[in-house]
């Protein structure tokens, strides 16, 4: 009986936990660059799928001219040095796109719907772009160790029925989204720019007063938003696979992510990142083998005991956005960058 309880928590935790830290950690990445930008500019972005889009993009060329130069990593991937070339050409195409666009309606004062507005067609040129270059279809990275243990290596070291497996995009996806967090709130409380970030997104107008240049803010603003969005979209390519549209679907999870940790709060994006991964994968996953090992044999399930085919998955952040918003508008950890 202890070693079917076992082998059932490794089967959750190979199809479920696993899955969902990783998936997670990409989500709170992107959902961080949204709640920045609204919190500090005051308008929700909704071009920032395909602002990832471009940035993996960009670093999946490169990876790609890196491997016919036979330039590598060995076990890890080759996009970690293509990676600074994707948020450099994402940062670009963020402060291309606010001199272009954003920067004309931001000084007459327009309303955030206008510049929200604005933001989807942003969002239309970018996809436009990014098919046109690379096309419409999955493209993949391609080298480095695929595992760090495989689940054959697991049950050979363990003798368990079941097997983890634990893939190196995911176990990188969780170091980078760490220390690109860690790094963001450092910046955000420690230094004189961080600081005034927060004093402007807090009071714009005393904030103009004290003598804090809202260029320089800006610059910032999308400086660090486009450098999150080409690591988040990097790290959910390296996990799974890059195609286009991918990332236009990736902005339901990340804006629910965002409202529902209360957007313009970085704590409540990494904390909604969370929840709607896990409750995706969790509500989504067939728990059939699962209870055969928990529960006597006469008592075994026939169907898949499955919540919500995977057909729904994005429906699963939609209600969890509903409810939120329904029960406690301004989040979970309400809506002031800090």
């Amino acid at each position: 009986m202890e070693v079917d309880i076992v082998n059932a928590l490794v089967l959750l935790a190979n199809f479920v936990v696993v899955p969902a830290v990783a998936y997670g950690s990409q989500l709170a990445l992107g959902a961080l660059g949204i709640t920045l930008v609204y919190g500090i500019l005051r308008f929700a972005n909704f071009s920032h799928g395909d602002l990832m889009a471009f940035g993996t993009m960009v670093a999946i060329l490169g990876t790609w001219q890196l491997q016919a130069w036979d330039i590598g990593l060995g076990l890890l991937p080759t996009a970690l040095l293509a990676l600074p070339v994707g948020v450099v050409a994402a940062v670009i195409v963020s402060l291309a796109a606010d001199r272009m666009v954003f920067r004309f309606y931001r000084l007459r004062r327009s309303a955030p719907i206008i510049l929200s507005i604005a933001s989807v067609g942003v969002m239309f040129v970018l996809n436009g772009a990014v098919r046109l270059i690379i096309g419409p279809d999955n493209r993949a990275f391609l080298d480095g160790a695929r595992y760090l243990i495989s689940a054959r290596e697991f049950k050979s070291l363990t003798g368990l029925a079941e097997g983890l497996s634990v893939r190196t995009s995911q176990v990188l996806t969780l170091a980078l989204a760490v220390l690109a967090v860690a790094a963001l709130f450092w910046f955000l409380r420690r230094t004189r720019a961080g600081k005034a970030m927060r004093a402007y997104a807090d009071n714009e107008d005393l904030a103009l007063l004290s003598g804090i240049e809202p260029s320089r803010v800006v610059l910032l603003t999308w400086v660090i938003t486009a450098s999150l969005a080409a690591t988040a979209g990097t790290l959910y390519g390296l996990d799974k696979s890059f195609h286009p549209f991918t990332y236009f679907q990736l902005l339901l999870p990340m804006f629910a992510a965002a409202i529902v940790g209360g957007i313009g709060q970085p704590h409540g994006a990494i904390a909604g990142g969370f929840l709607i991964a896990f409750s995706e994968i969790a509500l989504t996953y067939p728990y059939k083998k699962f209870l055969q090992y928990l529960l006597p044999e006469d008592l075994h399930p026939d169907g898949l005991v499955q919540l919500l085919s995977t057909d729904y998955k994005l429906s699963v952040s939609f209600v969890i956005l509903v409810v939120v918003l329904l029960w406690r508008p301004t989040g979970l950890f309400g809506g002031r960058l800090s």
